[in-house]
Formats: C-alpha cells, structure tokens, sequence
C-alpha cells in the first residue's frame, strides 16, 4: 500500500513539473515579444535554462525512484505468491458471493481437489451443511461494514463427501477510496485430528463419569494449590445440592458429618495423614440438603506431600451406603427376632393344611406335624427317631414302584423332587393319591443334612384329573374317541407301520369311514334331543359288533370311524356289514314315532405305504361317498393308494 501511494505521489511531482517546464519555455518566448532591454532578456534566459535543467534532472530522478517502486512491487507480489504457494496451511481469496476466486495447493490437497476443480466452487459448496450459517453471519457483517476479520472453527466436505474441521482465519481488503469491501483473503487449518482426540478425550470423561454416576460414587479433589477441594456432579447430587455449591474451603465437609461420627473421621483422617495407614477410609453419616441423614463410605488417599510432609493434593471418593446400612440394621433385627421366628414356623408347620415330614441326615424322623400324622396313620411321638420307612411308603400309580427318597451327591446341587401321580401306602394298606415335593436340607457348606417332604391328599384332584383327561379325548355325547385323540391314533399306526415294513408280514390295519344314512330326518321331525339319543344307540351298536381291540370314534355329526387292528379286507367287509346291518336294526321311537335310519360305509387300507393319515380318510371318505352314489346301505372298498410319483388316481372298487 505504501508503494502505491509513492507512486501515485511521484505521479503528481512529475505531473508539477511539467508544467513548470512549460511556463519556464513560455518565460523565454513571451520577453522575446516584449520590448525588454538587453541585460533582462539575459537574465530571463539564464532562469529559463537554469528552471529546465532542474525540471528535467527532477524527471529523471522521479523517473528512477518509479521504477524502484513498480521493482518492489513485483518483488512484493512475488513474495506473497511464494508464501501463498509454499504455505503448510491453506490459503483462498474469496469474492462477496462465496466464489473461491484463488486458493493455494495446500488448502486443494486439504480438501482432495486440484487447483483448478476448487477454484470453480463457492465456499458455501465445500462447507458442511450443519455449519452453513457460520459462514453467512461472517459474509454479512463484512458487506455491513462491522466485520474487518473473522476467526472461527467449523467443518468442510472432502471430495469424497467427508467432513474435515478446520480453523478459518482472515481479513477483508477493502477500496482505499469507498472502503468498500472488495474481496475476503482466508486462512484454512486443517485441525480435524485435533477435534478427533478432544472428541476422544470427552468420550473418555464422559465414560468415566457414567461409570462412576452408575456405580453410585462421588469424587473429590483437594488441591492446596488450587486453594480448596472441588467435588464431582455426582458427589454433591449424593447430597442434594447443585454443582459447586460446595467447592472451595476444604473442611466444609466435616460440618456436615453427625456429631456422633466426627471423631472417628476425624481419626481416621490423621492415621493417613501420619502415614499410618495406606489410605483413609471411613463410614459416616452426612447432611443432606433436606436435612435427613445418609450414609456414606469415603476412601481417599494423599498423592503429593511437600517437602516438609505437608499434605499438598488427595483424591478420593464417596459412595452412598444409606441401603447397606439399612440392610445391616434389619438384619439385626433379624437375628434378634429369628427365636421368635422359629417358634412362629414350628406353629405354622403344625396349622397347615399340607402334610410335613422332616429328617437328619440318616433318615431319621425329626418333626412331623398333624396333618403327616392323619395322612400315614402314625403318630409324631411314635415317629420321631424311626427311620422314614417305618412311616412314610410311597409307590408310582402307574407302576407301583417305590419311590425312592434319594441324598443328593456330595457338591451337587440340590433341586426339589416334585411327583404327582404317587400313592401313598398306609399301615393298614389303605391308599390314598398323593402329591409330594421332597426338598434335600443343605447347611452352609453345602453338606447335606436331611430331608424335607410335604405332601398332599391329591385323590379327588387326581380323579378329577382322570375325568378331564377322559373328557378331552372323548366325545361328550356318546363317550366314543373324539377326532382328535382318534387321528392321534391312527397317526401312531400309521408310524408304528412304517417301522414294521421289514418284517416279513407288516402291520396292516384296515380303517371305515362310517356316514349315517336318513338321520338328517330324525333332527327335522323328532329335534336335535332325538337325534341325540339315536347317535348314542348308534354308539351303542358299534360297540356291540366290534371287538375290544377295534378302535371306535365319533368324528363329528353323524360321521363315526372305526379302525380293525390287524384284519384283512375281506374280514374287513364282513365287520362293515355287520355293522350296517346292526344300525338298520336299531328299533328306535321318538315321542311315539319310529325312525329308521341306515349306513354307508367306506374301506381302505392302513399301511406303510399308504400315505398320510389325512389322505387315509380322504380314500376313506371318496369310498362311503360312492357307496352312498350305489344307493346306500353298502361298504365300498377303496384301493391300497400307494403313493406313486404321480399321484394318479386310482378307481374304487364296486360296491358289496
């Protein structure tokens, strides 16, 4: 700036002396024109040629001095490319509209652009659209005139569309006449390994701190250097007041612990500061802001000393023990009351309903309440020290096994044995079902120590059990196998038939799908309650005509099937028969109304290589269809339906 304004200066001598040329030539013409004497024309030519001289050395001399400035110029220009280009930071002059008018190599490999392909953005291009806003409030403040530099950090998009922080520095140059701004000149430092490591470093502390905010612990921080302690978020939480509400004079702590625990503190703090202990650590009660008392465990120890000892900097931390000391007190309250406690058990053990033996570790009676007593027929006085046979036998209903009573193995654990389908065996063989959970006693170190066994009269519950069993597999109506317990059936057979193909002969069973003929009419005339009573008189029949291994089911309406353990087909056609003509027999009357009624039947195969149990009824069903079709009251016999590959169909046989 200073350059150009000499040269502007030197401009305007020059121009000054020109004109003096100029008037001095027009001295020395104009005496010529007047009527002057010798000696003043004389001496007016002498100071005209003295005046030109002097202008003309001044021309030169301001001439010289011209191309001194225009040389430091460009050595000025020079330098300032030179610094531009060799510069480790990136360098751009950006115009009013965000266009990069010039930028240096550093600021194009920052960004993984070449000179020329950043050179024909905007910065508004290259920065990172969350940081937008930085870089418009600064480009407004400099068209308004209050913003001469800027200095700030923020993110721009690489190439390759990641983001890089960087610290933007610069100036606006402004017309030297207007001052108005004319372009902006930045300075670009890539400082996103900086941002990484403080981003690092917050991730640390802020993991640090969760896990001592999770884990419930406060921490403080006396520094004699610093003038006082500081204390964590979490620490002055713990006792209800907001951060550094407590930091600064170092014994405001030991104000706020109960009188009763100061001297144990108080203690402990100088055995550490002695160097008599490792660290401090004591357990004591503190103020809380709402005034109640909490417990707190603090541990801390000294980390630098002077040289004449003098405690200089501590650390430590406080955990809230409020709900472990809460413990500790029931706890003895506990103890205190566990003779009580006992008592209380030993009561309820002889009130409740549950029948409770108790044994030592050699099986030997040690209590038996009331309800035991009733239950096996034998006495608590009798019992006690026997061993638990002479009192309590137990055998498996199904089997009839005993049920053994077993210690578990030494370092094993110890689960409950529950069974309920025991039957307990009294002194006079009367049996009752039972329901026990024998429960091994197990002392702190894990040794067995005898035995708990609470049993219950389970006989009406497992009656009941019985008949709900009997009633989930069994058609309400006629008592025949429900659908689902019958399909259960037959997919047995069928498996179990599979199993058998081997063998030389195989298992084979032959499966009818029964259809009443005409009952729809007893519903329609008589109702459903007759055409109730008629299902069980068809029930009824099928019983008496089949054998006691033949399975007999109601599957639904008045649909029935019937499965004939190992029989041939043509054994199979003669039961068919037998059963048709036992179900056109039936002599039912309704209200004073006789109903006759009729069957058709359908025959197929059950073997291993006849399909799934959904296809058997299917072939089942197809053949009572066309018995039905060849006019009723008839079996029809379906083929063996072997699965071939393709599934052809094959043609029922003729009606018998």
């Amino acid at each position: 700036m200073r350059l150009r304004e000499s040269i502007r200066l030197h401009r305007h001598a020059a121009l000054a002396l020109l004109a003096a040329g100029v008037a001095v030539a027009a001295a020395s013409v104009v005496p010529s024109k007047l009527d002057l004497g010798a000696e003043a024309l004389r001496l007016c030519l002498q100071m005209s040629v003295a005046v030109a001289a002097g202008a003309l050395f001044l021309a030169g001399l301001f001439v010289v001095r011209i191309s001194d400035d225009r040389r430091q110029i460009a050595q000025s220009e020079q330098r300032f490319r030179r610094a531009m280009q060799d510069s480790a930071i990136g360098i751009a002059i950006v115009g009013l509209d965000g266009r990069i008018l010039e930028t240096n190599p550093a600021f194009a490999a920052m960004l993984g652009y070449s000179r020329e392909e950043i050179e024909a953005l905007t910065f508004f291009q290259i920065t990172h659209p969350d940081d937008l806003q930085i870089g418009r409030e600064t480009m407004d403040g400099l068209k308004a005139g209050t913003v001469n530099a800027f200095q700030f950090e923020k993110r721009y998009l690489r190439k390759d569309g990641t983001p890089v922080w960087a610290h933007l520095a610069g100036s606006v140059i402004r017309d030297e006449t207007s001052g108005r701004p004319l372009y902006l000149v930045s300075q670009i430092e890539d400082i996103d390994a900086r941002k990484q490591a403080e981003a690092r470093i917050a991730e640390a502390e802020t993991r640090w701190n969760f896990a001592l905010a999770g884990a419930g612990q406060g921490v403080w921080d006396f520094d004699m250097r610093k003038g006082g302690t500081t204390y964590s978020s979490t620490w002055v939480k713990m006792l209800g007041f907001d951060d550094g509400e407590l930091d600064g004079d170092p014994d405001l702590w030991l104000t706020m612990i109960h009188p009763n625990d100061r001297r144990t503190v108080a203690e402990a703090d100088l055995a550490h500061l002695d160097g008599k202990t490792e660290f401090f650590e004591a357990e004591f009660r503190m103020r809380h802001k709402d005034g109640r008392w909490i417990w707190i465990l603090d541990r801390g120890k000294a980390i630098e000393r002077g040289e004449d000892g003098r405690l200089i900097r501590a650390i430590g931390s406080l955990t809230d023990i409020t709900l472990r000391k809460e413990a500790e007190e029931r706890l003895t309250v506990s103890a205190a009351m566990l003779a009580d406690e006992k008592e209380r058990l030993r009561v309820t053990l002889q009130s409740i309903g549950d029948a409770v033996i108790c044994t030592d570790a050699a099986s030997r009676v040690t209590f038996m309440n009331p309800v035991a007593e009733k239950l096996t027929g034998v006495s608590g006085e009798e019992a006690l020290g026997k061993t638990l046979g002479h009192v309590y036998r137990a055998v498996d209903e199904e089997t009839g096994q005993r049920i053994g009573l077993a210690r578990p193995a030494i370092g094993a654990e110890a689960p409950s044995d529950q069974n309920s389908r025991a039957v307990l065996i009294r002194r006079d063989d009367a049996r009752c079902s039972i329901r026990q959970v024998v429960s091994p006693i197990m002392n702190e170190r894990n040794e067995f120590c005898g035995l708990v066994i609470v049993f219950q009269d389970f006989t009406d519950a497992r009656a009941l059990q019985r008949q709900l069993a009997h009633a989930a597999a069994h058609d309400a109506l006629t008592g025949l196998a429900n659908r689902s317990s019958f399909i259960r059936t037959m997919e047995d057979l069928v498996e179990q038939a599979r199993k058998d193909v081997a063998t030389t002969a195989g298992s084979r069973h032959q499966f009818m799908f029964i259809d009443l003929d005409h009952f729809k009419l007893v519903n329609d005339t008589g109702g459903h309650a007759a055409g109730d009573a008629l299902l069980k008189r068809v029930a009824e029949a099928l019983r008496g005509v089949l054998g006691p291994e033949d399975i007999v089911a109601r599957l639904g309406g008045d649909e029935f099937a019937v499965i004939l353990k190992s029989a041939s087909t043509a054994g199979a056609r003669i039961a068919a028969r037998s059963i048709i003509d036992a179900i056109a027999g039936l002599d039912f009357t309704w209200d004073g109304r006789p109903h006759a009624i009729g069957a058709s039947i359908g025959l197929t195969t059950i073997c291993a290589d006849c399909g799934e149990v959904d296809e058997i009824i299917a072939r089942a069903d197809a053949a009572c269809y066309a018995a039905k079709a060849a006019g009723r009251g008839c079996v029809c016999v379906a083929p063996d339906g072997k699965v071939t590959d393709d599934r052809s169909e094959q043609p029922l046989a003729a009606a018998s």
